[in-house]
């Protein structure tokens, strides 16, 4: 987990890889309740959907008020994730810009299966992180 003590010093990160999440384990159940809640079946969603939890489990920054999600750009989804894969996700800060809110981030995410192949989703994300 790699720690910033503060926006700015999280900005001045940009161009650089913020690390990597932990592997965590895609199960069945996972699927099944993802489709479930949200009655999509097209379970191909479920990566995107579990990259907020990996990035909280790759970087921080001390002193928000909040940390909120913006939207995204880019958003491929390369090839499946099928029931029983780990994957991973590695996150680069790409920019940063100051609003009256705070900072706006864009961090560019690759998440990867463990047999070293093509990522399975790479997706621009947008994040406000409000002072």
């Amino acid at each position: 987990m790699r720690t910033f003590a503060s926006i700015d010093d999280f900005c001045a990160a940009v161009g650089t890889n913020l690390g990597e999440s932990p592997w965590m384990t895609v199960d069945q159940d996972q699927i099944d309740t993802f489709a479930e809640a949200t009655g999509d079946h097209q379970w191909i969603f479920l990566t995107l959907s579990m990259v907020p939890v990996m990035l909280g489990e790759t970087f921080t920054v001390d002193g928000l008020q909040a940390f909120m999600n913006y939207g995204s750009d880019r958003i491929r989804f390369i090839r499946p994730v099928p029931a029983g894969s780990r994957i991973q996700a590695s996150a680069t800060l790409t920019s940063v810009e100051e609003t009256p809110m705070g900072v706006r981030a864009v961090v560019s995410v690759e998440v990867r299966l463990d047999d070293d192949g093509k990522p399975a989703c790479i997706a621009d994300l947008i994040t406000l992180l409000i002072r």
